[in-house]
C-alpha cells in the first residue's frame, strides 16, 4: 500500500514508519523540513501543516493518511497561547489533509486521525470507559472532541475514518517515560504530585500495533488504544524503581506539574 503519515518523524510516527516499510508499505512522511528519503520505501516531502498547497497532490492516490501531527499535551504549562498551540496544531492541519482529500481525484480509502483518552475528561480516576461514552467537559476533552469532529468530516467523501483515543505512551526512547528516567537513574526519582493520580497508559510498541490495525481496514470510528487496566503515578514509579533498582519515594512538586 501507499501510506502518507504526518507526525512521522515523532515518538509513536518514527517506529510506525518503520513497521510499515518493514512490511513492504511505501510511506510518505509529510514533513516541514526539504525532501528526502528516510529509508528503503520511506519518503519525506514537504507540507505546510496550517495551509493548502503542493502537498495536496501526495494525499492523491494514497491507500491511507495517517495523521499523528500535534503539539505535545504535556511538553509544557498550559497557558492561554498554548492552549491556542494545542488546538491550532490538531484542528487545522486535519482540516487542511480532509480538503485535500476533497481535491483528489484518487481519495484514500481510510484516514487514521489520531485522538486520545483525554475525550474522557481528566478526572475519572479508575472508572473504566468505553467508547461509546460521552465526552468529558473540561478543555482537553472539547480540544479532542473537536478534533474528531474534524476528522469525521472524512467520512462524508466515501472515507472510512479510524480515531484511535490513545493514552499516556510509554517508551524509552521519548515520551513520559523517557523525562521520568534521569531523575530516577540519579536516585531521586518518584511519583509526579500525591502520585494517586490515574493514568490510562499503552506501552509504545502496543501503540503502533494498534495504529496497524486501522491501517489495515480492521476498524472503524473511535476504538481506545490503552492498557486494560489504569495506573496511578505513584504505581508507576514503585515500577521503575522496581526494575532500575534505585528508589522511588521522591515527589515532584503539585506545582510544577500544574499545566493551568
Amino acid at each position: 500500500m501507499r501510506i502518507v503519515v504526518t507526525g512521522g518523524t515523532g515518538f509513536v510516527g518514527t517506529p510506525l514508519v518503520a513497521a510499515l516499510a518493514d512490511r513492504g508499505d511505501d510511506v510518505v512522511v509529510l514533513t516541514r523540513g526539504a525532501p528526502r528519503t528516510l529509508g528503503p520505501r520511506v519518503r519525506a516531502e514537504t507540507w505546510t501543516p496550517r495551509e493548502a498547497g503542493d502537498w495536496f497532490s501526495h494525499i492523491d492516490g494514497a491507500d491511507v493518511v495517517v495523521s499523528l501531527a500535534g503539539a505535545g499535551v504535556l511538553d509544557q504549562r498550559w497557558t492561554a497561547e498554548r492552549r491556542r498551540e494545542l488546538v491550532d496544531s490538531r484542528l487545522v492541519p486535519t482540516r487542511h489533509l480532509v480538503a485535500a482529500m476533497e481535491q483528489a481525484k484518487q481519495r484514500p480509502r481510510i484516514f487514521v486521525s489520531a485522538s486520545a483518552v483525554g475525550y474522557y475528561g481528566v478526572a475519572r480516576g479508575a472508572d473504566e470507559l468505553r467508547e461509546d461514552e460521552p465526552p468529558g467537559t473540561d478543555f482537553l476533552a472539547e480540544l479532542v472532541r473537536d478534533w474528531e469532529a474534524a476528522a469525521n468530516k472524512a467520512s462524508d467523501l466515501g472515507v472510512a475514518v479510524a480515531l484511535p483515543r490513545i493514552g499516556i505512551v510509554l517508551g524509552t526512547e521519548g515520551g513520559a517515560l523517557a523525562k521520568m528516567l534521569p531523575a530516577f537513574r540519579a536516585f531521586v526519582g518518584g511519583p509526579a504530585g500525591s502520585g494517586e493520580q490515574y493514568l490510562a497508559w499503552v506501552h509504545l510498541r502496543d501503540a503502533v500495533r494498534a495504529l496497524e490495525f486501522a491501517v489495515d481496514g480492521h476498524i472503524r470510528g473511535a476504538y481506545n488504544v490503552s492498557a486494560p487496566s489504569a495506573a496511578t503515578m505513584g504505581d508507576l514509579a514503585r515500577e521503575i524503581g522496581a526494575i532500575l533498582g534505585r528508589p522511588s519515594f521522591f515527589r515532584v512538586p503539585e506545582i510544577a506539574l500544574r499545566l493551568a
